[in-house]
């Protein structure tokens, strides 16, 4: 089975076995509401979400197994993954990161291939998604409609339209 990461347990909050996690997942909401199934660590120990809620950039979370401080205090630097089967449906135009790393780039107009999608980061209002080209060189392109034309994730392909000044 497949495991992907949700976040980190960076600290604890409280005595009752509350932990501080650091996100990488877009949908915290989801993966932290109670009676969610998550795994923690290499080992892939399942616990339970008792209780999930925003705190300034983190989440705080409770697990139904880690009741005190002191299991929450080794639980410090885990990673917390979720399996694949309980990733769920994504809505339409959103895709994992996973998905569309490797993805052929090509110009929606003429079919030319332009490269290949190497890299996304997620800076403010819209992610931006490098592009390597066959020659090595790389630019970045914003995912917005004006620019991603269609993603087709069952063909790896991602087809543009390049502003002019993009590449």
């Amino acid at each position: 089975m497949n495991y992907y990461n949700v976040g980190k347990i960076v600290a604890t909050h409280g005595l009752k076995g509350e932990v501080k996690v650091a996100l990488t997942t877009d949908f915290p909401e989801d993966r932290f509401k109670e009676g969610s199934r998550l795994y923690l660590g290499r080992e892939h120990r399942e616990v339970t979400v008792a209780s999930g809620r925003p705190f300034k950039q983190f989440w705080l979370v409770t697990f139904a197994e880690i009741t005190d401080i002191d299991q929450a205090e080794k639980l410090k630097g885990t990673e917390i993954t979720v399996s694949e089967e309980d990733q769920g449906e994504l809505p339409d135009g959103v895709y994992y990161y996973r998905d569309l790393l490797g993805c052929r780039v090509v110009d929606d107009a003429s079919g030319e291939l332009i490269g290949e999608l190497t890299d996304i980061e997620a800076p403010g209002a819209n992610d931006i998604w490098e592009v390597t080209e066959q020659s090595g060189k790389s630019f970045w392109i914003p995912y917005i409609p004006e620019v991603v034309k269609s993603v087709d994730i069952a063909e790896k392909e991602v087809r543009v339209e390049l502003m002019e000044g993009l590449r």
